[in-house]
């Protein structure tokens, strides 16, 4: 069965350092599978999602997703190859904020001619699955046509989550994406979040977190600092 993301022998330094800030010998996540990070701030857990996703090299070892080498490519295919398999939801969320809830929710289907197509393949136009997607996420309805930036912080993260899901991407990672939640925001958003990763082919995710209360909606849990073997190193996290 090939992994999800595969990791072999990855050690990691910031360009111009000597000191390697993360050195993990083997991780291998399954397709559907469903994983939660956890560590201090500072240990490196941004510093790993972005080896995952591609957006950061190693300096030696093998990070794979779906099979594929991400050093293997280009930076140009190791951009396609991110837009067309992986979800990203950001802590800060980065979404385009003159543009309408709507829009930024199909910003990948414009990017990726796969998830393009698998988009349109439930029968509905791009911006029908956008709202279908948004209204999964309880985002009312007369939010939908409003700039990103006018949006509440709790809306925001609902509309990142539904760009994520967008396309339908094999493998969905989540960095902090509830830190600027309170108790009954954060809970439902996580209810909708693995609701919508478990609806059809399963998703794989990955999710980051320094809320450990979050660990048991998860199959799996992992430590950074666990995981880590660098001597002492610190990564922004």
């Amino acid at each position: 069965m090939t992994q999800a993301i595969e990791i072999t022998e990855l050690r990691f330094a910031w360009p111009g350092s000597p000191r390697e800030v993360l050195h993990i010998p083997a991780l291998r996540l399954d397709p559907g599978q469903r994983v939660f990070i956890h560590g201090p701030s500072g240990c490196g857990k941004s510093t790993l999602l972005g080896l995952m996703a591609g957006v950061l090299l190693p300096r030696s070892g093998r990070v794979s997703l779906l099979g594929t080498d991400w050093a293997a490519l280009s930076a140009g295919r190791r951009d396609a190859r991110r837009a067309d398999h992986v979800g990203l939801v950001f802590q800060q969320f980065n979404l385009l904020p003159y543009l309408d809830a709507v829009d930024n929710v199909c910003l990948p289907c414009l990017l990726s001619r796969p998830r393009r197509q698998r988009a349109l393949a439930l029968g509905a136009s791009l911006r029908e699955g956008a709202e279908a997607l948004l209204g999964q996420m309880k985002l009312p309805p007369d939010t939908w046509r409003r700039p990103a930036a006018t949006l509440s912080v709790g809306q925001q993260q609902r509309v990142a989550a539904a760009r994520a899901l967008m396309g339908h991407p094999d493998v969905v990672i989540a960095d902090e994406p509830t830190s600027a939640l309170d108790d009954d925001h954060r809970e439902a958003f996580m209810d909708l979040l693995l609701q919508a990763c478990a609806e059809g082919p399963p998703r794989t995710l990955v999710f980051v977190s320094h809320d450990r209360r979050l660990a048991s909606r998860f199959d799996t849990t992992w430590s950074l600092p666990a995981l880590n073997q660098a001597p002492g190193g610190q990564a922004a996290a």
